[in-house]
């Protein structure tokens, strides 16, 4: 049974930590916000001081934070994973983070014979809560075989989209676009029906039955009309900071990204306005301009 540590338990951590545990494997965690190493420890964790007493504990560690600095600080930092870490351990990076930034962790990493998984995940909150997030993992084969069943604790679908490190990230700054616009899409519908007077209830069972269905639009279709803006578990700065890094990966390699760059722009905006909500407050900012609001 391999020893599992997750460093970053906000609410896809959190919902990771419980499944890793449930999966039966011996769970070690770090976060440095106190009230999360309580709930961890409630659910069966061991909770650790610093990054370093996670990688003492463990076989393979998570690494959930938001951004590339912070993983780079959480695996290399004083007291940071590597200097705990065993040599063949594994480093599970599954933050959302630029390609080019796990591309840099390869080479200390081998210098400190530590295996690496890029793997960032899709499915937000409710995924990582019901162990079914997707996984765009990107690591020799051999590793990853080491530890599938680690993945698939919080996991439904695991995709080696290849053995080069970076690949992952490639692959979800991709996914990212798609999702971003269609939110875009999804609020500007809602706010031109909307605003030609028709009802929300209208538009969510025409839409929901037509081709563009998907869970990702009754999801956010019934956040948006009722009301709920905070603490559903997508928080616009994360949206915001992953279109980021989309765009900027479209930049470097040349690629046309005119309906990305809008959604990236209405993002900027509603993160102006709405920095501590979700990702669904930015429909507020189109009701205001057109004078309505969506709901049932």
């Amino acid at each position: 049974m391999r020893r599992v540590g997750i460093v970053g338990l906000g609410d896809m951590g959190m919902g990771m930590a419980r499944n890793i545990i449930q999966g039966g494997f011996p769970l070690t965690g770090f976060d440095l916000r106190e009230k999360r190493l309580a709930e961890l420890e409630s659910i069966g964790g061991i909770r650790a001081r610093t990054c370093r007493e996670v990688g003492e504990a463990s076989d393979a560690v998570f690494v959930m934070v938001l951004n590339g600095d912070q993983v780079k600080e959480v695996i290399f930092g004083d007291d940071g994973l590597a200097e705990g870490m065993k040599p063949g351990a594994t480093i599970i990076v599954s933050a959302t983070i630029h390609p080019s930034e796990v591309k840099e962790l390869v080479a200390p990493a081998a210098e400190k014979g530590l295996h690496l998984i890029d793997t960032p995940v899709s499915g937000g909150k409710s995924g990582a809560e019901d162990g079914a997030l997707t996984l765009m993992t990107a690591t020799k084969p051999e590793v990853l075989e080491e530890n599938r069943e680690v993945l698939e604790s919080v996991s439904k679908a695991i995709f080696h989209v290849g053995e080069v490190i970076g690949q992952g990230q490639t692959v979800k700054a991709a996914l990212q676009a798609l999702i971003g616009t269609t939110f875009a899409a999804v609020f500007e519908s809602l706010v031109l029906g909307a605003s030609a007077g028709v009802k929300g209830e209208t538009m969510f069972e025409v839409f929901g039955s037509s081709g563009v269905s998907s869970p990702l639009f009754k999801g956010c279709s019934k956040l948006i009309m009722d009301r709920k803006f905070k603490d559903t578990g997508s928080q616009i700065a994360t949206m915001y900071k992953d279109l980021g890094i989309t765009m900027n990966m479209a930049k470097e390699t040349g690629a046309a990204m005119f309906a990305t760059a809008a959604a990236y722009e209405l993002f900027r905006s509603g993160i102006s306005l709405f920095p501590d909500e979700d990702n669904w407050s930015i429909v507020k900012l189109l009701e205001q301009i057109a004078g309505t609001e969506v709901t049932w």
